[in-house]
């Protein structure tokens, strides 16, 4: 399995060789480059980097390599220990730190981490940024702090809880209402660090919690993407317990997606749907999701007057864009809710505040919200990389194919059809190529997916 470095960071798997996974000696590698790079961006007597990790089984080993290598470069540390994405991107400026460190692979499986490096503000690197450490790591230029220049490592288990508190006093987070709604919730925590925050913040807004898979341990009980043919479990225990919804979201939790009362998912793809309709309705204003987001975003933002646009896929390119058009809300349709009243990332925790708030206006069931918004289907399906593919080859010539349609190529190729879309990429964390592709019934979609797979394969065979 190749080690993979983009704009999401580094991630591979664990075990095997060094360069070619994510060893020991690669985690100490890109964690030096990142320490001499935060001490690159400005001189200052005393750094400071905060550090936090999903629950994941390599979890401890990784962090541990990751934390001393930078008190090895006299960089200090603030240690999260077991924490959520957001909850670190949070903490960095709380701190008034430097930049921060999650050991998360995501929704990748358990044999899979990853380092993914904040800037000051508690926000992803850019490209530049990203290829600039990616040159220090090759160049092996580093330099490492004397004896009696070492960092130190501070252990702070707050910050979930501070990151409830935050959550809480947003303005248009209506605590009241949630708390009179009396919602019965099931929760799978996927056995990593959403097991720990969800429930803490529901329990704080009045909610009745069934907790399942939410003992931080690691081991996922099933695939960690929160898509509809891994929770079944899930939709058994909502179901059982006559409970109001379900909730789940991935080992790191900046991932959300619900189920319906009668145990039916309301779509990955709605999540940042309903929240934006929940905050539109309220502070009107513009959007942005990634290319390979459902139209509907687009649809409820024009109903409240506001404009929609497009990114290329990449948490960085989603923020990038919507500081530039100063959105509400925006994020991607992956269950990713990126609200800047709170912060610039994508927040499980703020989108679950945000859902509530909206089904305890409406007063409607999760199964009646959904039939509000327009009804899209979505295929998103993927064709493992063989070495020696030219992935860029393929795209260019499906291009030249369908040039007389309605084309994106800034990120891979998307092809707007007056009734649907494809959307053709080279994944950044996976060695994949991702078809999603999105129309106005499932069999459409997964039709679309299938002729675009096949078309790839004859392209492929020359």
């Amino acid at each position: 399995m190749t080690l993979i470095k983009s704009i999401s960071g580094i991630r591979g798997t664990i075990g095997g060789q060094v360069g070619d996974n994510l060893t020991p000696i690669d985690a100490v590698k890109f964690a030096s480059a990142y320490g001499v790079w935060v001490k690159q961006q400005r001189h200052k007597d005393q750094y400071k980097v905060v550090v936090g990790r999903d629950a994941r089984i390599s979890g401890a080993m990784i962090q541990n390599l990751v934390m001393n290598t930078l008190v090895g470069l006299g960089i200090h540390v603030v240690d999260l220990g077991l924490s959520t994405t957001p909850t670190v991107e949070l903490a960095v400026p709380m701190e008034h730190a430097d930049g921060g460190i999650i050991l998360t692979a995501s929704h990748n499986p358990k044999q899979w981490n990853a380092l993914k490096l904040l800037n000051s503000k508690g926000e992803f690197l850019d490209g530049e940024e990203g290829a600039k450490i990616l040159e220090i790591a090759e160049s092996d230029q580093m330099s490492f702090a004397d004896v009696d220049s070492l960092g130190k490592i501070t252990k702070n288990k707050a910050y979930i809880d501070l990151h409830i508190i935050e959550v809480l006093d947003l303005p248009l987070v209506n605590v009241k209402a949630i708390e009179d709604a009396r919602f019965k919730v099931v929760v799978d925590g996927v056995n990593s660090t959403g097991g720990i925050a969800i429930p803490l913040l529901l329990e704080r807004l009045g909610v009745h919690v069934i907790k399942l898979y939410c003992e931080p341990n690691g081991e996922f009980p099933h695939n960690p993407e929160p898509l509809k043919e891994h929770l079944t479990d899930l939709s058994e225990r909502v179901v059982k317990e006559r409970a109001d919804f379900g909730i789940v979201v991935d080992p790191d939790v900046d991932r959300l997606a619900f189920m319906d009362e009668k145990g039916d998912m309301f779509g990955e793809e709605y999540t940042l749907v309903a929240c934006a309709d929940y905050v539109l309705s309220r502070t009107p204003g513009n959007t942005v999701s990634n290319m390979s987001s459902t139209r509907a975003l687009r649809d409820v933002t024009e109903k409240y007057g506001g404009t929609y646009e497009a990114s290329a896929v990449g948490e960085v390119n989603v923020v990038k864009l919507m500081k530039k058009n100063k959105v509400v809300i925006g994020g991607e349709g992956n269950g990713g809710i990126i609200y800047p009243e709170s912060h610039y990332g994508r927040d499980a925790l703020v989108g679950v505040a945000l859902f509530l708030s909206l089904l305890a206006d409406k007063q409607i069931s999760v199964s009646a919200l959904r039939k509000t918004y327009p009804n899209y289907f979505m295929s998103k399906k993927k064709i493992e990389l063989t070495p020696g593919l030219d992935v860029d080859g393929i795209l260019t010539e499906i291009e030249n194919r369908y040039h007389n349609e309605q084309l994106t190529t800034i990120d891979g190729v998307k092809i707007d059809f007056s009734e649907s879309w494809v959307h053709l990429r080279k994944s950044n964390t996976e060695p994949i190529i991702r078809i999603y592709t999105e129309a106005k019934s499932q069999v459409e979609a997964d039709t679309l997916a299938d002729k675009f797979i096949k078309e790839i394969g004859a392209i492929a065979k020359g």
